[in-house]
C-alpha cells in the first residue's frame, strides 16, 4: 500500500489520541488548516468504525482549542470528502478543519456549499 497518510512521521503530528492523528495540511486552504486522520487505514467516513468516528470528533475539538490559541480564527469550516466524485484525492479517511478569518474571501455566504461554486451564493427570504 502506498498511502501517504499511513507514512506520516511522528514529528509531523500536532495532536493525537488512541485512534486518530492531527497534522497540518500540506496544501492549506488557510493558515492553520489541519487534517485529522484515522490511524487505521480506512477509505472514508462511511467505512470507519463507530469508535473511529468518535475519535475524529474528539480530536477535532482539541484541534479547535489549539487553533483558537495559536491562530485566533473568526470561524471554521469542517469537511469530509468521501469518494473521488466528492473530491477525495487520498483514499484514507481524513477530516479537514479549516480556520476562517474575516475578509479571507469577499463574501463567505454559503460556506461549504462552495464545493459547487455556482451553488455557493444564495439568499434566503426572511
Amino acid at each position: 500500500m502506498d498511502c501517504p497518510f499511513c507514512k506520516i512521521k511522528k514529528n509531523k503530528i500536532i495532536i493525537e489520541n488512541e485512534l486518530s492523528i492531527a497534522v497540518y495540511d500540506k496544501y492549506p486552504v488557510n493558515k492553520g488548516h489541519i487534517l485529522i486522520i484515522t490511524k487505521r487505514h480506512v477509505i472514508d467516513y462511511f467505512d470507519a468504525l463507530e469508535e473511529e468516528k468518535k475519535s475524529l470528533l474528539k480530536l477535532m475539538e482539541k484541534c479547535r482549542s489549539f487553533l483558537d490559541r495559536e491562530y485566533k480564527p473568526d470561524g471554521y469550516n469542517i469537511g469530509l470528502n468521501c469518494g473521488r466524485a466528492a473530491g477525495q484525492t487520498i483514499m484514507h479517511l481524513h477530516l479537514h478543519l479549516i480556520p476562517r478569518y474575516k475578509n479571507d474571501i469577499d463574501d463567505p455566504t454559503g460556506g461549504v456549499r462552495g464545493v459547487i461554486p455556482k451553488k455557493r451564493i444564495y439568499r434566503t427570504e426572511r
